[in-house]
This record gives structure tokens, C-alpha cells and sequence, in this order.
């Protein structure tokens, strides 16, 4: 069973910046996409940013700008750069892989971010 494992999340403060890395425990093929998602206290698991197999990246309107998802085939990770964060970013973050074939979704248990003075 492939395990995904998030790591770099911690304490930042506003304005400050962060990397998050997701790392997977083996190889996952035929992927659609992976992304990195979010909850905040009391708020639905949200999109933050995806990046299809084509390449092609989306990002929640909120983060446009100042987050930039990333990956690196050849090391199964992939990547969060956050940049200019605020408050608002504070949440659990997790990041997710979506395969076509089988249909598969893996999550991974999810890393704590807090922006704060």
C-alpha cells in the first residue's frame, strides 16, 4: 500500500513563507493529478492547488499569487512554496493523489500550519 507523508509545516508569521513537501512510500502510477488541500478549524477540506499529469496547475482563488505547487517525478515529491501568508492560511494541510486507472485516491495524514504573530 503506497503512503503519501507531508512534512515541512510549523509555525510562520504573516508575510513570512513556508514549504511543504509531500513524499510518496513508492511509485503510484497512472496518475490524473495530485494537490495539495486544506481544512481550517470549523471549515470543509478545500482545494489549494493541483497539478495535472499534463502539467497544467489550478490554485484556489485565495492563494493565486503567493503559492506555487510543484513536483518532482523522479523523486516521487511534490512541493508547496508558500509565500506572503496570512492568518487565513492557518489549517491542516494534506496532500492527495488521484490515479485513473485503477480509480485511486491516496491522502496523506496531513501536516499543521499556523500563521501567527
Amino acid at each position: 500500500q503506497v503512503q503519501l507523508v507531508e512534512s515541512g509545516g510549523g509555525l510562520v508569521q504573516p508575510g513570512g513563507s513556508l514549504r511543504l513537501s509531500c513524499a510518496s512510500s513508492g511509485i503510484i502510477i497512472n496518475v490524473s493529478a495530485m494537490g495539495w488541500y486544506r481544512r481550517a478549524p470549523g471549515n470543509e477540506r478545500e482545494l489549494v492547488a493541483r497539478i495535472k499529469s499534463s502539467g497544467i496547475t489550478d490554485y484556489a482563488d485565495s492563494v493565486k499569487g503567493r503559492f506555487t505547487i510543484s513536483r518532482v517525478d523522479a523523486e516521487n515529491t511534490m512541493y508547496l512554496q508558500m509565500n506572503n501568508m496570512t492568518p487565513e492560511d492557518t489549517a491542516v494541510y494534506y496532500c492527495n493523489t488521484e490515479t485513473y486507472y485503477p480509480r485511486e485516491t491516496y491522502w496523506g495524514p496531513g501536516t499543521q500550519v499556523t500563521v501567527s504573530s
